[in-house]
């Protein structure tokens, strides 16, 4: 049913180098306490979280032929639909590097090149998927041989299908698709204010910022803001989202696990009110494990009754 399917597109996948280390120290050898590799992009992670939620999942975007197995094996594994196209050549590999005072240090290598046949493959496989779905995720970086465009070009095709759209990148690529009016934008501060091209310091700066998103057709914004949890920016309204303290194990895949909530809610038709509280469950569940997933659902509903959403008064904001 289409209320409930939700296709994930990821341009720039990655095999996730996941490194544990007591500290680095800079200029030595480091003796890792763990590591893990495994099949990752934001897109897929995005996936991974919504099929534990019993959702129809299909993902699609670009993977290097030479080393596609590990993706294989996940979407085989979580019953997650492959559509993905293959490019020759190896799909990257970013490595985060965690330590034990919870600091994470990402090393995001570039994507493989694109060529304009795989691009094309691509796009028509988007084109033929789009009326299947309610909601469409554009989630991650661009590699190369693709338009910065792409998101925007992408966005309004399966508009036109009547798909609403999650978009979560950053840069040009985010500058460019917001001007096709996504349904949900999620930008952290830093990506805002690299949007804005000056510092999102307090509220109102926010405000500024997602009042402008808006006039591009956004209907909702949602800004991310780590332990702090987010705001919500929606046509008439605006909520600060708290969500419970937890005991951080690591962030990797939190941000996913947020948008994966925001998704959730809006295939289904939820409130405003529900979809907040579950995402930020989501996202603080997301922190107290390693990996990508819901590994406890009672944990999850016991978080989602825990979080905090207070109404904002935009004239309050907008005089601050």
């Amino acid at each position: 049913m289409k209320h409930n399917a939700i296709l994930t597109v990821t341009l720039n996948p990655a095999l996730d180098l996941t490194v544990k280390t007591a500290n680095i120290q800079l200029g030595e050898v480091n003796i890792a306490q763990a590591g893990m590799l495994h099949a990752a992009g934001k897109g897929i992670n995005v996936a991974r979280v919504l099929v534990d939620l019993q959702m129809n999942v299909t993902a699609t975007g670009i993977l290097g032929a030479s080393n596609e197995q590990p993706f294989a094996d996940l979407f085989r594994e979580k019953n997650i639909k492959n559509e993905f196209c293959r490019e020759s050549g190896n799909t990257r590999i970013n490595v985060k590097l965690t330590e034990s005072n919870q600091r994470t240090t990402d090393i995001n290598l570039p994507g493989i090149e694109i060529s304009s046949t795989t691009l094309a493959r691509f796009r028509q496989t988007v084109f033929s998927l789009a009326e299947q779905f309610r909601v469409v995720v554009f989630a991650g970086s661009l590699p190369r041989g693709i338009s910065q465009s792409i998101y925007a070009d992408l966005i309004r095709e399966v508009k036109a299908f009547g798909c609403l759209t999650i978009l979560d990148t950053s840069g040009e690529a985010f500058a460019e698709a917001v001007k096709a009016g996504p349904t949900i934008v999620k930008p952290n501060r830093e990506e805002l204010a690299q949007w804005v091209g000056r510092p999102v310091n307090d509220m109102q700066d926010e405000l500024q910022a997602a009042l402008k998103l808006q006039s591009y057709g956004v209907q909702q914004v949602v800004v991310s803001d780590g332990k702090n949890g987010f705001r919500w920016y929606g046509a008439n309204a605006i909520y600060r989202v708290t969500p419970p303290s937890v005991s951080m194990v690591s962030t990797v895949g939190a941000g996913d696990s947020l948008v994966a909530g925001l998704a959730y809610g809006l295939a289904r038709g939820e409130s405003p009110q529900q979809t907040m509280e579950r995402a930020a469950a989501i996202s603080a569940h997301a922190v107290e494990q390693v990996g990508v997933g819901i590994a406890d659902m009672s944990r999850l509903n016991e978080l989602q009754r825990e979080v905090t959403v207070t109404p904002l008064a935009l004239e309050a904001l907008a005089g601050a």
